[in-house]
């Protein structure tokens, strides 16, 4: 299950690098965010993030200027490889 999980991640992050490239020269911003472990039904009592920290990204993605990012990968403000 975990070699799945992690071919799935790579898939998404080989296409957000691919439709960035694509869309490049455009005002569209292409980017994927890891929201990081949030507390939910899914996530469990456990998780140290509650749900408002983990949107945040998703916020700061949707909303970039013309000289934001664009194919990259985040995770509570930072780029990951």
């Amino acid at each position: 299950m975990r070699l799945w999980i992690l071919s799935s991640k790579t898939a998404l992050n080989v296409y957000t690098v691919h439709l960035a490239h694509e869309l490049r020269g455009t005002p569209v911003k292409i980017n994927s965010a890891h929201p990081g472990w949030v507390k939910t039904e899914l996530g469990g009592p456990e998780a140290p993030m509650v749900l408002v920290d983990g949107g945040k990204r998703s916020v700061l993605l949707a909303t970039l200027d013309n000289s934001g990012a664009s194919g990259g990968f985040f995770h509570q403000g930072e780029p990951l490889p």
